[in-house]
Parts: structure tokens; sequence; C-alpha cells
């Protein structure tokens, strides 16, 4: 008899010491029923990324996009004011935006052609003369709540949710120094990878253990020795003292700095900073064995004299998450094995991946958030 999710999630001890710590266990990765507890219980209660401030500086600009399973819309009001909302209309569910982004007067479905104000109200319904107990003010677009922070757009879907600030925690002053604001959208990439969300943040997680072996280009550039991991809140910071190097050219030429800066923000979000640039990575559950992956690059220069340039450092990025791509779906076919239940966490390296862990467990089994001590 398969195990309940009940049993799955107590067979991790959220509580042990790094230096006793283990993994999440292997169903956690593969089992459907922690994917859709995980819909309901983290992307449906923790604020995501879904736009960029520039996409919606103007009033009609929007943005559509899917958030655990339900379609959102988020779109600056005439009165400058951003809001969001559910994407479905109220008379017979059709999504009532159907381009992922553009600028519009008013938001009409394409189904019977109701219409709905920059600000959700409901505007228009064609032949509906003669309905009676109809409140037009009680059908408008269902309302999401949206806040920002440096350049980029966050939604929630749970109306009892503190706010993006106190989720950001510490994040928010130490990212605040690298001026991330100040750079420039240039570029996205979509990747669709075969592997558990969670494997992927793992391998971001692990503090660049994994890099001298799979990525030799990232490695000549980065003071391995030196390299750090900082827990706090909901983010790690992992960083690295940089050094000149020629033994890869792109990458030397295009990673550059004093010190890199690699973020992660529970439960999903990347950014990576280094001199001129950062470059977000996006992770999205799409089933226990698939996830996307979307990175966003940005450059503190993109014009036209930076284009040669700027292209060479979205292709070293690219193929840096080629090789992680690969690792990932060769874990998630490796998470499936008899052979593996658990694998124990480096001391030194992985002390992000037990916090992304321990924050996961608590969301799961509805119990408070851990704090990381400094000694674990």
């Amino acid at each position: 008899m398969p195990a309940s999710i009940e049993q799955i999630l107590s067979s991790y001890n959220d509580h042990a010491p790094l230096s006793e710590a283990s993994t999440i266990p292997a169903p956690w990765y593969v089992d459907a029923r922690i994917a859709e507890l995980e819909r309901l219980s983290v992307f449906g209660k923790t604020w995501q990324l879904v736009a960029r401030t520039d996409q919606l500086q103007k009033a009609g600009e929007f943005v559509a996009t899917r958030l655990a399973g339900e379609p959102i819309v988020v779109v600056r009001g005439s009165d400058g004011e951003l809001r969001a909302f559910y994407n479905v209309c109220r008379h017979h569910a059709a999504a009532v935006v159907t381009q992922p982004c553009g600028q519009a007067a008013m938001l009409q479905c394409p189904y019977h052609g109701w219409r709905y104000g920059l600000d959700g109200s409901l505007k228009g319904m064609p032949e509906f003369d003669g309905v009676q107990n109809f409140d037009r003010a009680q059908n408008g677009l269902v309302p999401i709540r949206v806040e920002t922070w440096e350049c980029f757009v966050f939604v929630n879907l749970d109306p009892q949710a503190g706010s993006l600030h106190d989720f950001l925690g510490g994040l928010v002053k130490r990212v605040a120094p690298l001026g991330v604001s100040k750079l420039h959208y240039f570029d996205r990439r979509t990747y669709d990878i075969r592997c558990n969300w969670k494997v992927y943040v793992d391998n971001y997680l692990d503090g660049g253990y994994h890099v001298p072996h799979l990525h030799k280009g990232l490695s000549s550039v980065l003071d391995y020795k030196q390299y750090t991991i900082e827990n706090a809140d909901r983010y790690c910071l992992q960083s690295s003292p940089m050094v000149s190097s020629d033994e890869d050219a792109a990458t030397g030429a295009t990673r550059k700095g004093d010190r890199a800066w690699y973020f992660w923000q529970y439960p999903n979000l990347m950014i990576n900073c280094y001199e001129g640039y950062m470059d977000t990575n996006y992770v999205i559950p799409i089933d226990a064995d698939h996830c996307t992956v979307i990175f966003d690059f940005y450059f503190s220069d993109v014009s036209a004299a930076q284009l040669e340039y700027n292209t060479q450092s979205v292709n070293v990025g690219n193929r840096v998450q080629d090789e992680d791509l690969g690792i990932c779906e060769d874990v998630q076919r490796g998470l499936k094995s008899r052979a593996y239940g658990a694998g124990r966490l480096s001391v030194r390296r992985e002390a992000g991946e037990q916090l992304f862990h321990r924050l996961l467990a608590a969301d799961l089994k509805g119990t408070p958030s851990p704090v990381m001590a400094a000694a674990d």
C-alpha cells in the first residue's frame, strides 16, 4: 500500500542540525500529491514574481499569466494604480485577457463581449436587458493583491498574507546596494525541464558544490575556496570573490566585478548579479516531474553598441543553464530509484538547501516557519 501523505511528510526531520541533517526524502520530489499540496500551500500563499515594472508603466498596460493553476492579469489603471485580478470573466468564466501582454483602454471578454474597466469594475454586458436581481457592482473582476519591489511585480493569491516587504525580510537591504533597478531588461530565455521544481532549487542552493565539476567556465572566474553562504529569513545569499581568468574567454569577458552575488528567495526566485549585469531565474512547477525556468537578463547598457557583448553574455548564461538542465533531469530519474531515499548535506556547502527544505516543510506541514540558528 502506498504511503499516506502524512507518512511522507513526517519522514523528513526538519529539526535536525545541519551536521545531522538529510535532504527531504525522494517521495517529496516524485509524488503527485505533494505537488498538489505545494500548489495550494506554497504557491497559492506566497508572493510570486509575475512581471517587470517596465512592462506596466502606462495606463492600460497589462501582463497576463498563470499562478498556482490560476489565470491572472496585472494592469496599470487610468489613475496610475497597479492592480491584479483573476483573469476570469464573471459571466461564463472565459479568460478576459487573451494576450500575454499589451495595452488596452478596456478589458473585454472575447466570448460574450462583457467589458471591464482597468479598475476591474464591470462596465457593460451586451443583450442583458431584463435580467433581474443582478448587481453590477458585485460582478467585477475578482481582485488579487499586488505589490512591487525594485523592478519586480509580485502578486499573492492569499488575501490574509503579510506584505511583500515583510515576506522579503532582510533581502530588501541586502539587494539595495547593488542598484538592480538601474539595470535595463535585455532578453528572456525559457527552459522546460524534466525535473521537479525542487531539484532545480536544490541545484542552485548547494553552495557552489557542483560548480568546479559541472561549470568549468564559471568556476574559472570564481574564488571557490572563499565562496560564502548566508541564511536569513526566507532568503539565502551565496557569494564569491571573482578572479581574472582567460581559461574560458567568453565567461572571463562577460562575468566581471569584485564579487558575484547569488540570491535565492523562497520558494522559487533567484537573482544573480555581477558588475553591470543581472539575471533572474523564476522556477514554475508544472507537475511532479516537470518545471519551467524563466531567465530574464538585465544590463547597465542595452544600447546598440553593446548588443554583441550582451548577446555573448546571455549565451554564457545559456551554456551554464544547459549544463544544469542535464544534471537536474538525471537527478529526477535517480530519485525514482529504489536505491535512493534521501541524502546527507554538506555542512560547508549546503546550509542554503537545508533552509529551503525547512521552509518548505513548515508550509506543507502547517507549522511555524523555522528560525535558522547561526550554528546550523
